[in-house]
């Protein structure tokens, strides 16, 4: 996979597929542009080389049609401010009116495309549609990490039309810091798992376990490991058909000399509300018409000690339903413990970001990644097909 740095921009038209799907209130205003600061190193290298700067991206799930409400518009004028110049929002990503602004453009000119997902070609990687982005610009930069698990007309389908494609500098970050945690760490190697479902994590947690030497499991999925370990969970949230395989998960970890830690007591509340009742059990007492709403503060310090000795962590999913105040602590305590430790840390997952804000801890994680799906895949170890794609061209 090339980079940015290894091609001639002088001149040239470069184009960015960034991830600027940021959100907006109900003024159209945006209410977090750290998107969009992400990829300003990459953009402000362009413009330093001389490039005439095309950047696209979407915006929230327009569904293949024009939605006036889901305009780039409100990001193109982030994005001037950011850089400091004008940036133009085309009234459209292809057609001749578009071709035409991207011809009279100067070295130093950015213009932004309208949102991408107005077409349904995007997502189902249509060529005719990649093929027509690809005519405006010499040069292809994939700098989206965020959507490159996806196989989209802009972030892979237009690689096989494009004269050059590289990555730019947040996309090779964001394989340099997994590479570092999961190919070549630095041991103990720990992994953190939480959120709402096993289902969405069971392919990570199968895979992660050829690599990593702990797992940690909180948030709501543990309790389907817990079920399976003999627990009575009251009213809380079980997968029942995936019991059985998260047991074959604590088999599978133990053969491999995995430790593997669960919770071993509980915030619950006698219903899903955040001025519910509630009080600390033990896993094993749970009351039949309660809930488990996070892990309890004897589990965190069993997770704190778990971390003592960690050299490297990688973290996604929330311990808890940390958006209500009464059932934050365990996810904010976790926090603490990865921001304390001695570690290369890795955070991934929108959940565990704005957890890690919430708790004002972000200048004392190592990296924080700026895609969950994507984070989520490579856990997976699956491969990106925006990285699969740049790596092809860069054999060509």
């Amino acid at each position: 996979m090339k980079n940015i740095k290894e091609v001639a921009l002088s001149g040239r038209r470069v184009f960015f597929r960034v991830d600027f799907n940021v959100p907006l209130d109900e003024g159209q205003k945006i209410t977090d542009d750290s998107r969009i600061r992400a990829v300003l190193p990459t953009l402000q290298y362009a413009l330093a080389s001389g490039a005439k700067v095309i950047v696209a991206s979407h915006l929230g799930r327009p569904e293949g049609k024009k939605n006036p409400k889901m305009s780039l518009l409100p990001v193109a004028q982030r994005l001037g401010e950011l850089l400091e110049k004008p940036v133009r929002l085309a009234g459209d990503c292809i057609g001749p009116e578009v071709k035409k602004l991207v011809q009279d453009m100067q070295a130093g000119d950015v213009v932004m495309l309208e949102n991408l997902r107005f077409y349904p070609q995007e997502q189902k990687n249509d060529p005719s549609f990649a093929e027509k982005l690809a005519e405006l610009c010499d040069v292809y930069v994939n700098d989206a990490f965020a959507v490159s698990h996806r196989a989209d007309a802009s972030v892979a389908g237009i690689v096989k039309f494009a004269p050059r494609s590289v990555s730019g500098f947040l996309l090779q970050r964001e394989m340099d810091y997994f590479h570092k945690a999961m190919t070549d760490p630095r041991r103990p190697l720990v992994a953190i798992v939480g959120g709402a479902k096993v289902s969405d994590k069971l392919r990570a947690l199968e895979n992660m376990l050829q690599h990593v030497d702990k797992i940690i499991i909180g948030g709501a999925m543990a309790n389907t490991f817990l079920k399976g370990q003999g627990c009575f969970l009251g009213k809380s949230r079980v997968e029942e058909d995936l019991v059985e395989a998260s047991a074959a998960v604590i088999r599978a970890a133990a053969e491999k000399g995995v430790t593997v830690y669960l919770p071993v007591d509980a915030v619950v509340a006698d219903r899903f509300d955040p001025g519910a009742a509630t009080k600390i059990v033990p896993v094993h007492e749970i009351p039949a018409d309660w809930m488990v709403m996070d892990i309890g503060p004897a589990s965190s310090i069993l997770f704190a000690e778990a971390l003592s000795n960690a050299k490297t962590i990688v973290w996604n999913g929330p311990m808890g339903v940390f958006e209500m105040d009464a059932f934050s602590r365990g996810t904010l305590a976790m926090v603490t413990h990865v921001a304390n430790a001695y570690a290369l840390t890795i955070v991934g997952g929108g959940d565990t970001d704005a957890a890690v804000h919430m708790a004002k801890e972000a200048q004392r994680i190592t990296y924080i990644s700026t895609g969950g799906g994507a984070f989520l895949a490579l856990l997976e170890g699956k491969q990106l097909p925006g990285v699969a794609a740049l790596d092809e061209a860069g054999e060509k």
